[in-house]
């Protein structure tokens, strides 16, 4: 029974609201990182709500001259 209960558990977590997993977040080019973003990143969407981000670098800002 607890083996079924853990099942259970472990697909509701992937299957959860707005979580598109690490496979989606890597093809598109971002880190998942527990907790926060580093320095210098974004948070995208998440690869496990709401534990671990996917993170993306922010775009290089442009001057104009």
């Amino acid at each position: 029974m607890r083996i079924l209960m853990f099942i259970f558990i472990f697909i509701s977590l992937t299957q959860h609201g707005g979580a598109h997993g690490p496979e989606g977040c890597n093809h598109e080019g971002g880190l998942c990182r527990v907790g926060n973003c580093i320095s210098g990143e974004y948070l995208a969407q998440f690869c496990f709500e709401p534990i671990i981000l996917c993170c993306k670098n922010l775009p290089p800002t442009t001057t104009k001259s």
